[in-house]
């Protein structure tokens, strides 16, 4: 991997995403459905927050909410995020910082796509695919 590598080059451009007001099993039922592990959370069509595997185990399982529990509750509303020609080196170096799996990648202020560490490996794994196909 080519660290000073624009972020977009590995981001994922689809977002998924739910309402504030769906349910955690609402929200749960999409990231099974997609194989995800995270969700942004749009409102006015502006992305308001993220919801994460870890977001359900630590706000919900563990303190016992029910999973008709609005993701507004439970939600990360503080997002973190680069321009998507930051390097891939320094959203690693951010990521290990901000202790986040996640990282939201935006252009001229507004969200365009997300990077997640399966990203950098699923670039990894096709580059020796062709590598080993090239032999």
């Amino acid at each position: 991997m080519e660290r000073d590598t624009p972020i977009k080059v590995y981001m994922t451009r689809k977002l998924i995403g739910v309402s504030p007001g769906d349910s955690v099993k609402q929200a749960c039922e999409i990231m099974v459905e997609f194989d995800i592990g995270s969700l942004v959370v749009i409102e006015d069509n502006r992305v308001v927050g993220f919801f994460t595997k870890s977001d359900i185990i630590r706000r919900v399982v563990i303190p016992g909410l029910p999973n008709s529990t609005p993701v507004r509750e439970i939600m990360s509303s503080e997002l973190i995020s680069v321009n998507s020609n930051t390097p891939l080196r320094e959203v690693l170096d951010l990521m290990a910082k901000k202790g986040v799996k996640h990282m939201l990648i935006e252009d001229d202020g507004k969200i365009v796509g997300i990077f997640s560490l399966s990203d950098l490996l699923t670039a990894s794994r096709r580059r020796l695919e062709t590598a080993i196909a090239a032999e």
